[in-house]
């Protein structure tokens, strides 16, 4: 058999070598996959704890979690077989030895990133080629199962009945806290569904409720998340379980379309614990209910983001090869911190710091990475956007507008290099295109639509106020850096100056002692680092008087330093407020 000559036979001992490696890599990932299982275990058992303190340790951990092991891994591989390093002929041997490693595994496709990371590591940028790493994945993930199914299916007419078809899918949970009376939750349960499948609906013979096997863990509550499946119809549902303050379950509420359950898998939301064997059904699953949600964003919205990032960079070089549209200045207000561009056909914008900062940004390049990791590391509340973090982002240059290349050797050329035909990025941020909240407004003021301005004035209020109670003050709250997603819903995304609650000093302005104090244009009174002077929000977070009035009739209170002053005594007494991803209206009364 005659073999291109980049995968000739090499020399016996070589291939061993290169065997080896592969093995080591694999044992790396298998480590990392365990201990991510485990994570998803222990949310399981703080939830029935109640121990929220401790499931917000656990899901900063699980972040780190993933660059820990990939640390250990190259560590261990450069220790053991240091030729790894100087010759880096050898990983084409390495990827080939590991491809036959994961025909019968059950993350496949998250072992080939793995060993992207650590080959990454390694490598010069010049081998980021599908030669050396996964540039495309290797092995099929469809319909991969594990030992026992990704989820479960119930027939209510096979049974005693649609109550005891519920009542055995909590059981299947196998939750160890009692509920606080299951059977009114049940009745309410049935009774949302049947007011979705109103008579004269009828029941099929296929009529079925797939569930997948495990709960999905966020904040302080769990969801069973699943379908309705009858006749030709699939209707999506999640149905949240919390945990009351006397330590009993309850079934809070049924969310029952897929606009409920894309707005409960925001990327604006933290990221949650499942405990999934193959995650590939999991999002194959999670996909036949919301379609249009990419696979990287489910990868991400299950604890999974460096497969998120790789599913993600493929897309966007896929779309790329494409596409013929060029990237060009993303609309809205320049940022004084981030030069922000994007692909008007792409849905997201690529954020690179820029090399100096205007006079009144008193912080450095540093400062700003270390804002956007405290995000991915903190409850996002459904108001932060997620930001998925890139290194040596190659991109053709050819796509570029002119003014976007000018703005990029002007404001980063620190931060950029050009290799033949390409622009290499060696750090930028991604995240999902919103239309600022400055042009919604405006827009809905020229249409002189007032109840679609009301509600983004109201949503902005409440997006403040949510974040406040998880413990986040957004510094500059200026309505330029909140965005608007495609429901409706507020978003915050510029995190340059975003503050813990609990650091900030929020003040009364001090009356003025004198005329002079009245007349002067300067402040009368010290101002300290951490001081935040409340009152004076209303000029300057919405100037236009009658936008203001809107505003001012749902959230005058955050004018109000007592206001500020409440939400930090809850957080000092570690109370941290419910976030609920669903209505208030739709919850079951008890």
């Amino acid at each position: 058999m005659n073999l291109p000559a980049k995968i000739l036979p090499l020399p016996e001992a070589r291939t061993n070598r290169a065997t080896e490696v592969a093995h080591a890599i694999l044992a790396g990932f298998d480590r990392h996959y365990r201990l991510f299982r485990d994570a998803s275990r222990q949310a399981k058992r703080h939830f029935e704890a109640g121990d929220w303190a401790a499931l917000r340790s656990l899901a900063r951990e699980r972040i780190e979690m993933y660059d820990r092991r990939v640390e250990e891994a190259v560590r261990g591989i450069l220790d053991r077989f240091p030729e790894a390093e100087v010759d880096e002929t050898l990983w084409p041997a390495i990827k080939l030895a590991y491809i036959p490693l994961l025909h019968e595994h059950r993350q496949p496709e998250c072992a080939e990133t793995f060993y992207n990371s650590v080959a990454c590591q390694v490598l010069h940028r010049r081998y980021y080629r599908n030669e050396f790493i996964f540039w495309r994945p290797a092995v099929a993930t469809e319909h991969l199962e594990g030992e026992e199914p990704a989820y479960r299916s119930y027939y209510p007419r096979k049974g005693a009945g649609l109550r005891s078809t519920l009542a055995q899918i909590v059981r299947d949970f196998r939750l160890e806290t009692p509920f606080e009376d299951l059977q009114r939750d049940l009745r309410s349960l049935a009774h949302a569904l049947r007011a979705r499948f109103p008579r004269p609906t009828r029941a099929r013979p296929s009529l079925q409720i797939q569930v997948l096997a495990s709960l999905f863990f966020r904040n302080k509550a769990a969801y069973a998340i699943g379908k309705i499946v009858n006749g030709n119809v699939e209707v999506p549902f999640a149905v949240p379980i919390l945990r009351t303050p006397e330590g009993k379950l309850v079934l809070d509420a049924l969310l029952l379309d897929t606009d409920s359950l894309i707005v409960l898998f925001s990327f604006a939301r933290a990221y949650f614990f499942v405990d999934m064997e193959v995650p590939a059904a999991y999002v194959s699953f999670l996909r036949q209910l919301m379609p249009k949600k990419p696979r990287a964003e489910m990868y991400m919205t299950v604890g999974l983001a460096k497969q998120g990032k790789t599913l993600f960079y493929r897309d966007l070089f896929y779309h790329l090869k494409h596409s013929s549209d060029n990237f060009t200045i993303a609309p809205g207000i320049k940022g004084m911190v981030m030069l922000v561009f994007t692909l008007p056909s792409f849905p997201y914008v690529f954020k690179v710091i820029r090399d100096r900062f205007a006079p009144q940004k008193e912080m450095d390049r540093q400062t700003v990475k270390d804002k956007y990791q405290l995000v991915k590391m903190h409850d996002r509340a459904g108001r932060m956007a997620d930001t998925l973090e890139y290194s040596l982002v190659a991109l053709p240059l050819e796509r570029f507008e002119p003014a976007v290349l000018e703005e990029l050797k002007n404001e980063t050329a620190s931060n950029i290099e050009f290799e033949n035909d390409r622009i290499v990025i060696k750090h930028v941020y991604i995240e999902r295109r919103m239309q600022p909240l400055n042009l919604y407004i405006e827009e809905a003021g020229a249409d002189r639509d007032v109840e679609r301005l009301r509600h983004a004035l109201w949503e902005y209020g409440y997006a403040i106020k949510e974040l406040a109670g998880a413990g986040i003050f957004p510094g500059d709250m200026l309505l330029k850096n909140f965005g608007v997603t495609r429901h409706s819903r507020v978003v915050f995304y510029d995190y340059d100056e975003i503050a813990y609650m609990i650091d900030c000093n929020f003040r009364r302005i001090p009356p003025p002692r004198s005329i002079e104090d009245e007349m002067s244009a300067e402040p009368y009174y010290s101002i300290g680092a951490n001081d935040v002077f409340p009152e004076q929000f209303a000029r300057f977070l919405v100037s236009d008087p009658t936008a203001r009035e809107i505003f001012l009739e749902r959230h005058a209170d955050l004018m109000d330093p007592a206001f500020w002053a409440g939400k930090q005594a809850q957080l000092r007494a570690g109370l941290h407020e419910d976030v609920f991803p669903y209505p208030q209206e739709i919850r079951f009364r008890r």
